[in-house]
């Protein structure tokens, strides 16, 4: 695999305007440039499951060879330890089904590491008549966040994998998370309840951060030593300097998502266009940004490690049928590789090679992940 990080070309020639999605496309969205279709642990107690799926190797396209699919029923991959390991939230039936509540008979969801070579469960942690998800390693694979809820609003946690000594995010200050992603290897950063952003570190030092307080915040995140973020009474994606403490608006309206690349250096960001999402691709400064993509409704999006490939999905709700579609996108190309069809929603998660690919889809049956082998 070729291992160069893929920056961000600033050339007029390559900016792309492209169409929104046409209701009579049932599946296929009006996405340009047009994506080629494509045919498609170690705990002895942990419940054993069904075999993956296995889906043949499609064809080549756009520089990138999608190859075997594997399906995992009833799991959702979110994060990855290495090319053998992933991060996983699915049913624990020996916790017994939830009390109460509006999840009362289910059953709770805890934490695994699944071990794809031997397709045994290893339980990272577990917690009577809770929901566990969304866990995400530090840089360093030293710590866990993951989020937990039964009723209401999710709490956001950080885990010790090693003492397994677990913090929830909250206090005086900050009431509670209201999202959380990690900002580096030992802080998490994100929007809090009782208005602005707060930072939380490893070592349980949680804080409101300094400018940013009163207001509620709706997207919170952070590349380097600067807080990207946008507000209740404004959504265009502004800019606090941790350092100096100046603000900046980097003029980018209808901002609902940030998302950092491997190398800190660029960001890609999702933008809602009076009827359509756009993906576009800005260094950190925002100036420039650069339109990969335009759909009716766009999601599951992420960074190769190697940054030279996004994942995104785009979804068209038609005559009460929600289809979903993902893609990859090759920066050295400009062209997008069809991956999958869903009818749920969809996120994903890349292995650190850079040769798999996991995406989850969600709907209200349940989760399901795939794993799918990339060349390129």
């Amino acid at each position: 695999m070729n291992t160069r990080t893929w920056k961000l070309a600033v050339v007029p020639a390559l900016l792309m305007t492209l169409a929104a999605c046409s209701s009579n496309q049932a599946s296929t969205p009006a996405v340009s440039p047009s994506p080629q279709p494509t045919a498609a642990p170690v705990e002895a107690s942990a419940q054993p499951t069904e075999g993956p799926k296995i889906t043949p190797a499609p064809t080549e396209a756009a520089g990138v060879t999608v190859g075997e699919s594997k399906q995992y029923e009833k799991i959702a991959i979110s994060d990855w330890k290495d090319d053998q390991t992933v991060v996983v939230s699915k049913q624990n039936d020996k916790l017994g089904p939830i009390s109460s509540g509006e999840l009362k008979g289910s059953y709770p969801q805890s934490l695994y590491f699944l071990h794809l070579d031997t397709g045994e469960y290893e339980l990272i942690t577990e917690k009577a008549n809770m929901m566990l998800g969304d866990a995400k390693l530090s840089a360093d694979q030293l710590f866990l966040l993951y989020s937990e809820f039964s009723l209401g609003d999710p709490a956001y946690n950080v885990m010790d994998l090693g003492s397994k000594k677990t913090f929830t995010i909250k206090g005086d200050t900050i009431a509670g998370a209201m999202g959380a992603d990690w900002a580096d290897k030992d802080t998490v950063v994100g929007p809090a309840y009782s208005g602005g952003a707060y930072t939380a570190t490893t070592s349980m030092k949680i804080a409101p951060v300094e400018g940013l307080g009163g207001e509620g915040l709706i997207v919170v995140r952070q590349i380097k030593d600067k807080i990207y973020y946008t507000s209740n009474s404004k959504d265009s994606l502004q800019m606090l300097d941790l350092k100096t403490k100046a603000k900046a608006d980097l003029d980018i309206p209808g901002t609902t998502s940030v998302i950092p690349s491997t190398d800190e250096e660029q960001m890609l960001i999702l933008q809602y266009k009076e009827n359509t999402q756009a993906l576009l691709l800005s260094g950190t400064d925002g100036k420039n940004p650069r339109t990969l993509v335009e759909g009716a409704e766009l999601g599951a999006v992420s960074w190769s490690p190697d940054q030279r490939l996004i994942t995104y999905s785009v979804t068209i709700e038609e005559k009460g049928t929600t289809n979903n579609t993902l893609y990859v996108y090759d920066l050295s190309s400009d062209k997008s590789v069809q991956i999958a069809e869903s009818n749920g929603t969809m996120t994903t998660s890349w292995s650190p090679s850079g040769k798999q690919l996991a995406y989850t889809e969600r709907d209200d049956s349940g989760s399901s992940s795939s794993i799918v082998q990339l060349k390129y």
